[in-house]
């Protein structure tokens, strides 16, 4: 894993250096191993390492053999030992034993074309010396970030955003229509950021960037297809072709110079990561795991079980508010985007304890209740296409009370209540993004905590109507789970989880996180299935508790599915909140920053104290609020301080052409 930052334009070899070194600074954590820059009168390439692969030899920038090309990469791609066979056939020499080298010989054979083949999670520079090209790429469900923007000069791109804060000429600022989409969708709609002007790399895209323009290819797309053409109807069979692909994609992550460790939430997805992992290598594994103090969050005693069951050497740490309390403003500062929810503060926790026992490499289950109909809001959208069919009936919204058991206003509401929390738009089954409506409708509410400037820019903009219009002829006459699907996995997935609960709280602490479910052969596996193999009335993942029965202990294989989420009402209202925390909440930052209504917040934070009536909205919008206005202290003015020589990295590396 590494960070990489670069730029394409009419440069000064000389100030490109120490502006690379500045960038490569700010993204020291994605790599504190090793780091170098190329730089020519058009381009310059940087990346810090964390060495996991050939950690002798492979430090980047990497050239091909005759220095045409250059490469600076982030990532790790799975099947490379089988790709460099290929190469070698093929006459290709190579300097060191690293799947950046093979990338960039991949890429020297056939082009961009060379995506296609790669098994893996990365994001790609390459500077092509003789076209005076860079192309830029991201894998394909976005797991490593990837981000650029313009200055008058130049095109600039990054690993995190953080790092144009030390490229002149770029200063940040709110995009309002990017803010509306976060209070929406809990993340902004791709290519967007919350900031103007800087974009993501889309996932499954690369980018062409040379004196003619920039040019944007997307080279894979989720695969999604129609009732009559589900390739797997048959369990048997499902459950064979799932374990052979599954355990190779294990196998592939399972490839590293450095100790391999594995999250153990309690849930199905890690315990089952787990058992494939022991099958192929039954020697003593490391296992790791957050618990909580408040004990309505805390799955300890199934993270027990599990740790038993295998014979891990586990190991375990517990999250209090006043932990996520203390370390909310160093979470904002490693996602670069607000949150909605406090849930990554305890993932940084956990990498933090990951990387105290001198572990780079966790392997995890994201992805699994994506790709196998996991989550609630699946559950959520059957009922309601099955209620929807009797609008008047008294039994079917009752059903809705089984999916939230932990959440005593929903579990001990009556028919008629139901009827009011979940009837939002309940006819509206053709609509392709029916089974969000409702969660975006209730979470857009915190757009009215804006300013009136702020307000005022987005007037005209309507994100759900918008994107429900662009959905309408892509997503027609898919079956309702694959819809929902196809939203979780592209806004959910790649915006939020894979990101600021992912690489970005893996990453602040210089750990890679290594997701087999994600292996896109699993997933063009998973959108193959027929959604009953899925969800089976229910019953979610159902193809995994069928294959896994008699492989796992019985409490964890038949568990109610509970989400991860972490504390948010009483922390931000606590007479121990950090005074940071309390400035950023102050009437005086609320008015300078002028992102929020100062009266509306005032409002929110009395009910929140008093605890009278407080809804998951409120909760949501105080974090919400409180993030947006972190992110404006420290990206937009700038209140970090600035880089003193002695911060800077040491360059191991220095090419100058």
């Amino acid at each position: 894993m590494c960070g990489i930052a670069g730029f394409y334009g009419d440069l000064d070899k000389e100030k490109s250096v120490s502006t690379l070194q500045h960038m490569l600074t700010r993204i020291k954590h994605r790599g504190p191993d090793q780091s170098g820059v190329y730089v020519s009168n058009k381009a310059g390439l940087g990346s810090v390492r964390l060495s996991i692969i050939d950690l002798s030899s492979g430090t980047m920038p990497i050239s091909n053999q005759d220095d045409s090309l250059w490469i600076v990469f982030n990532g790790e791609v799975f099947n490379y030992i089988e790709l460099r066979e290929d190469l070698l056939q093929k006459n290709h020499t190579f300097k060191t034993q690293t799947d950046t080298e093979v990338i960039l010989h991949l890429y020297e054979e056939y082009g961009p074309e060379c995506l296609n083949m790669l098994n893996g999670q990365f994001a790609i520079a390459i500077w092509d010396k003789n076209k005076e090209e860079l192309f830029l790429a991201r894998d394909r469900v976005g797991i490593r970030p990837l981000f650029y923007t313009q200055t008058e000069n130049a095109f600039v791109f990054a690993s995190e955003i953080k790092s144009f804060l030390e490229y002149p000429e770029i200063n940040l600022k709110f995009s309002s229509k990017a803010l509306s989409e976060y209070v929406t969708f809990w993340t902004a709609l791709s290519p967007n950021t919350v900031f103007e002007d800087v974009f993501e790399v889309p996932p499954g895209t690369y980018m062409l960037i040379n004196s003619v323009g920039i040019s944007k290819t997307t080279f894979w797309e989720l695969p999604i297809v129609k009732p009559d053409d589900y390739k797997f109807t048959n369990l048997e069979e499902a459950k064979k072709a799932f374990e052979d692909i599954f355990l190779d994609s294990i196998k592939l992550r399972l490839r590293a110079d450095v100790p391999v460790a594995a999250y153990l939430s309690g849930g199905i997805d890690s315990s089952i990561t787990t058992a494939f992992i022991k099958q192929i290598s039954p020697e003593r594994l490391r296992t790791f795991s957050i618990g909580f103090t408040e004990k309505d969050f805390d799955e300890s005693s199934y993270q027990n079980i599990a740790a038993a069951y295998f014979n891990t050497e586990h190991s375990s740490v517990t999250c209090s508010e006043n932990d996520i309390s203390n370390h909310f403003k160093e979470v904002v500062w490693f996602t670069e985007a607000p949150l909605l929810r406090t849930a990554p503060t305890p993932m940084s926790l956990l990498s933090k304890s990951v990387r105290d026992q001198n572990i780079k490499v966790v392997i995890t289950g994201e992805g699994a209740d994506e790709l196998l109909g996991g989550y609630n809001i699946f559950k959520e959208t059957k009922i309601k296409h099955f209620w929807a069919k009797d609008p008047k009936s008294k039994y079917r919204p009752l059903l809705l009370k089984k999916l939230y058991p932990y959440l005593p206003q929903i579990s001990n509401s009556s028919s008629n209540m139901l009827k009011m929390f979940f009837g939002y738009k309940l006819s509206e089954t053709e609509s392709p993004i029916y089974s969000h409506l409702l969660r975006w409708h209730n979470t857009s509410r915190i757009k009215n905590y804006f300013s009136e400037e702020i307000k005022e820019n987005i007037k005209d903009y309507k994100p759900i109507e918008d994107l429900g219009k662009q959905l309408e002829s892509k997503l027609k006459g898919y079956d309702y789970l694959t819809k929902a699907q196809w939203l979780e996995i592209h806004l959910f997935m790649s915006g939020y989880l894979l990101s600021s609960q992912g690489d970005r709280m893996g990453m602040a602490n210089s750990i890679e996180g290594r997701y087999p479910f994600l292996d896109h052969r699993v997933i063009e596996f998973c959108m193959n299935l027929h959604p009953d193999l899925k969800l089976h009335g229910l019953n979610e993942k159902y193809l995994l508790k069928k294959m896994m029965a008699g492989r796992l202990p019985e409490e964890i294989l038949n568990r109610s599915k509970q989400a991860y989420r972490a504390p948010i009402r009483s922390l931000f209202v606590s007479e121990a909140l950090p005074e940071y925390l309390k400035i950023m909440l102050s009437e005086d930052s609320i008015k300078e920053f002028g992102v929020f209504n100062v009266d509306h917040v005032k409002t929110l934070h009395s009910k929140i104290t008093s605890n009278k009536g407080v809804s998951e909205i409120d909760n949501m919008a105080m974090t919400a609020i409180l993030s947006i206005q972190i992110l404006y202290d420290l990206f937009i003015k700038k209140s970090i301080p600035k880089l003193s020589e002695t911060e800077l990295i040491t360059l191991d590396k220095i090419i100058v052409e």
